[in-house]
C-alpha cells in the first residue's frame, strides 16, 4: 500500500502525516508514506485544497484533516 500526503508542508498537512502515521501504527498496518510539496503533481490528482490523503492513487480526502479513526478505515477498505 502506497500512502500519498498532498500539500506545501502546512501546518494541516502535518497533522493529516502524523494521523496517518498513527492509524498504520495502531493497527499495525504497514505502508509507504510519501509526501508531495509540488504543486504541479498535487494539480495531477484534480486536488484544489490541501491537505489531502491519496491511498493507492486514489484521493480518499482533501481540504480537510480527518481524524485517525476515519483514515483507519480508509486503510482497512
Amino acid at each position: 500500500m502506497i500512502i500519498k500526503v498532498l500539500g506545501p508542508g502546512c501546518k494541516n498537512c502535518k497533522n493529516l502525516e502524523k494521523n496517518t502515521l498513527d492509524a498504520l501504527k495502531s493497527r499495525s498496518v504497514e505502508a509507504k508514506v510519501v509526501k508531495v510539496t509540488d504543486i504541479a503533481e498535487i494539480q495531477k490528482y484534480g486536488v484544489m485544497r490541501t491537505p489531502a490523503l491519496v491511498i493507492d492513487e486514489e484521493v480518499v480526502v482533501s481540504g480537510r484533516v480527518p481524524k485517525e479513526d476515519e483514515i483507519a478505515q480508509w486503510i482497512n477498505g
